[in-house]
């Protein structure tokens, strides 16, 4: 015999708080998607090209140029 919520996290109660602020947040993320999908980002001329254009260097807080590293 198993149960169908067998394993998962049991449901939390949330505030009035709490609900508001998921809504809003989700407000701005619904915003934020038409926002992009009406006024798409341009790409990038001159950016890294191939493994180095995986990991956002800014992240890591240094740059690789041609084998040459700058922190700042």
């Amino acid at each position: 015999m198993s149960d169908a919520n067998e394993g998962a996290a049991p449901e939390k109660k949330l505030s009035e708080a709490a609900k508001r602020a998921l809504a809003e947040a989700e407000e701005r993320r619904r915003k934020a998607d038409e926002a992009l999908a009406a006024h798409p980002r341009p790409r990038e001329i001159n950016g890294p090209k191939g493994a180095a254009a995986g990991a956002e260097p800014t992240r890591y807080g240094d740059w690789e140029v041609k084998g040459i590293v700058s922190d700042f």
